[in-house]
């Protein structure tokens, strides 16, 4: 299928999101599209999608005008978006919601469509038990799924946005070698929507880049990542400064900790990080690393063991009493557990707040949320809710949020979505706070990241902590065997 978006433009407020963007695209090709965090990257593909329409300009399908008032319509029309967080329902079996939206009627055929999910599944090599309930699932799988919904619904373009962020390498490999087999030999029109050039390089053969809300360039794959980067930001961004500032002082111990739920079971974990270091932690998606955080942050009880921050037994306080003990809990689930659907920046800028009066001062909260906008170059106003925010800009203001002075800082995925400006300046956010003792606990499906952000790094595999590394004596193939579970 042939796509051809012409002078689409949109608007919100005073924000061009998107200002006369021209482009062609043509099946059996596989498409980068790159911008910096709010290029307008995310609006077009929802335009595209049929998620919204476009304020002037038109879409064309095969040279015939098209215009889709919801993604159902669109799909009708062979195009289909695979979201960075799957449109599931979790406690759900991977049958039943594969059936959702796909069969209204009263008597449900399970054995054909069962059948049908199979094929599908081993057509790609995709490994689905239809029994298995979705809350099971690796993020990976679930985004198998939601593939194979797309395609079961007639999908002949694909647009993937941020495809790999939080899957496991094995995950990526078998994602990309599927969406090979769509393009090259069935003809698809593959869109990719990523931040990681690499990923680019190696997957696509055209790339397209925005700079805000404006396609400035096109160029073929493969190609330097420099003339990439110099393209999404106008120049070359400079790397953040990662000095050690690590002090004698442990700000956090954790003694013989053991955490038991209904997904895993963890054991004798040991650990100790000190004041203003910045402490990793890798394993596949599911190995316990991020239980782990969310025991220290107070929303798992562990079952035995002791949890200490700076000297303090914290062991068993609920989520409110740690972070009242200067702790911040960054989630992955930006708008799932991190941000509030509806509400503006304004109002999470006081809903942040530690301490709150008996009536809301919203001139002064309004202020200080411009001034964290502009700290953290948030596309947006005071007056913006946080879903109408792009992936990128919800994970700023979710940085945006923290306040001063913290003594732990827990992050899952810190630079999940954003572009390589952003990676930089958050880190150098992060970097700043080491400099008054705070410690930095993160995970991220990036090793990569891991090794060049951490000071040391904590191995997790299967739910054993098999082991705490130097960051500057190993390297992405050590830190793969022990994820696997191998010396």
């Amino acid at each position: 299928m042939e796509i051809d978006l012409q002078d689409i433009r949109k608007y919100f407020g005073s924000v061009k999101a998107n200002d006369g963007i021209n482009m062609q695209l043509k099946g059996g090709h596989i498409y980068g599209l790159l911008g910096e965090n709010g290029a307008g990257k995310s609006t077009l593909m929802k335009i595209l999608s049929g998620y919204q329409p476009p304020d002037s300009g038109q879409i064309l399908l095969d040279e015939s005008p098209s215009k889709f008032d919801s993604p159902a319509q669109a799909l009708k029309s062979g195009i289909g978006m695979l979201y960075q967080e799957p449109l599931d329902f979790p406690p759900f079996k991977i049958i039943d919601n594969y059936l959702l939206g796909k069969d209204n009627r009263l008597r449900l055929d399970y054995k054909t469509v069962e059948a049908e999910l199979m094929e599908f599944s081993s057509r790609y090599n995709f490994n689905l038990d239809v029994q298995a309930f979705i809350d099971s699932l690796s993020l990976g799988e679930r985004q198998q799924l939601e593939l194979v919904r797309l395609l079961a619904g007639g999908a002949q373009v694909l647009i993937l946005d941020e495809p790999t962020t939080g899957i496991s390498a094995e995950q990526k490999e078998l994602l990309f070698d599927s969406i090979r087999i769509l393009a090259h030999e069935e003809g698809k029109t593959i869109i990719l929507v990523s931040h990681k050039l690499d990923e680019v390089q190696e997957l696509c053969d055209h790339a397209f880049v925005l700079r805000k809300g404006k396609l400035v360039g096109e160029i073929n794959i493969p190609c330097s990542n420099e003339s990439l980067v110099e393209m999404m930001f106008g120049q070359i961004p400079e790397r953040s400064d990662r000095s050690p500032q690590i002090k004698d002082k442990a700000m956090l111990k954790i003694h013989d900790l053991t955490i038991s739920t209904y997904r895993m079971q963890i054991e004798s974990i040991n650990l100790e990080i000190k004041s203003g270091e910045v402490f990793g932690l890798a394993g596949l998606e599911g190995s316990g690393q991020e239980l782990l955080m969310q025991t220290i942050a107070g929303l798992i009880k562990p079952a035995k063991g002791k949890i200490f921050l700076d000297g303090v037994d914290m062991t068993g306080w609920s989520y409110h009493r740690v972070r009242d003990e200067l702790t911040a809990y960054v989630p992955a689930g930006r708008l799932e557990a991190g941000l509030v659907s509806g509400l503006s920046i304004t109002e999470h800028v006081v809903l942040a707040e530690p301490e709150h009066a008996f009536f809301v001062d919203w001139k002064a909260s309004r202020e200080d949320s411009e001034k964290r906008i502009v700290e953290y170059q948030i596309v947006g106003t005071p007056g913006t809710m946080a879903d109408e925010l792009s992936g990128g800009n919800q994970q700023r203001l979710l940085f945006a949020l923290l306040n001063n002075p913290l003594k732990l800082v827990m992050l899952e995925h810190p630079t999940r979505g954003l572009d390589v400006q952003s990676t930089n300046y958050i880190w150098e956010k992060l970097y700043s706070r080491r400099n008054d003792g705070t410690a930095i606990l993160f995970m991220s499906a990036d090793l990569d990241e891991i090794i060049e952000r951490s000071d040391r790094i904590a191995v997790f595999s299967g739910g054993i902590m098999s082991r705490v590394v130097d960051a500057k004596s190993t390297n992405v193939d050590e830190l793969g065997h022990l994820i696997g579970g191998r010396e």
